[in-house]
């Protein structure tokens, strides 16, 4: 197979796996809505088949919500790799919401395939709106897989970190991946580097050891004034190795879901609907009121 034939499976490999379905999910009874009573999907593909039906994200994008004393801070929702946030936050959208939280949903221009620079420029005039809308002076961000690597970006060379007190990445691709070797693969194939450059910046972007992820990494992982939660699992099929999820420095909790939960069989694809991940995160916004998931298995469904 020549090199272009073998960027086009890389290609087809990542946009399958990238919409692929789970096949355990699991969800924490500990995630009781505060307030609010808007349904929250715990199920990955249940909440893909909302998003493909137009079914919009519930408890995000009311620009008339005005943060509480409680949660001063906006959350900004930002999607990974090739999706928006309708398919990525059925489930924490709806349990921000109904936690009293002003949630917003910020999508890219391209799902995600623009260069990670171009679509932290875009969050950031995001940003800027939803400061102007509440009239509240930072926000809290919350990205899934690149949606939780991207805003890095933004803290450290576009003046984020003067407007974000926390980033809480899921399964967030931080130091980049090998995708089981096929990324480095094409890194050292010049024809199939430069055909996936040019469909997709961000696919080369986001594989361990591109230039992107050494101006992001080389200088450390984090700027000073912003805290960082990484909620990583161990059954990636899209990071590569795991590890690569964490980050390193001050201000930094990094939670791998199997050591709180051993049973928590979740993949890259679902954790953003899994409600022991979901528990984190609120954990993460608020820690004064932290308090440990219950780890419970369940069958598919919908709950909330």
């Amino acid at each position: 197979m020549g090199h272009l034939g073998r960027c086009k499976r890389y290609c087809r490999r990542t946009a399958a796996a990238l919409i692929a379905t789970s096949s355990v999910f699991l969800v924490s009874g500990a995630v009781a809505p505060a307030s609010g009573d808007y349904p929250v999907i715990y199920n990955f593909p249940a909440g893909v088949a909302a998003t493909e039906t137009g079914q919009p994200l519930q408890g995000a994008n009311d620009w008339t919500c005005r943060p509480s004393a409680a949660h001063p801070r906006p959350v900004v929702l930002v999607p990974g790799l090739s999706g928006n946030s309708g398919r990525d936050y059925q489930a924490a959208a709806p349990l921000l919401a109904n936690n009293g939280y002003c949630v917003f949903a910020y999508d890219f221009s391209d799902r995600g395939f623009e260069s990670n620079v171009t679509a932290a420029e875009d969050l950031s005039g995001f940003v800027d709106r939803v400061l102007a809308a509440t009239g509240a002076t930072d926000v809290d961000l919350v990205g899934h897989s690149q949606g939780g690597m991207m805003p890095r970006y933004y803290l450290e060379f576009l003046g984020g970190a003067a407007k974000v007190q926390a980033l809480v990445g899921i399964s967030p691709v931080n130091h980049g991946t090998t995708l089981f070797g096929v990324a480095t693969l094409v890194q050292q194939t010049p024809p199939a580097d430069s055909a996936v450059s040019e469909r997709c910046p961000a696919c080369s972007e986001d594989a361990a050891g591109s230039d992107f992820m050494h101006k992001l990494n080389d200088g450390g992982d984090t700027v000073p004034g912003v805290r960082y939660t990484v909620i990583g699992t161990r059954y990636e099929e899209i990071i590569t190795p795991d590890e690569s999820q964490f980050l390193a420095g001050r201000r930094v909790t990094n939670i791998l879901l199997q050591d709180q939960c051993g049973t928590d069989a979740v993949d890259h694809l679902a954790s953003s609907y899994d409600s022991v991940a979901l528990h984190d995160v609120l954990n993460a916004l608020d820690p004064a009121h932290a308090t440990p998931p219950r780890c419970t298995v369940v069958l598919p469904g919908v709950g909330g």
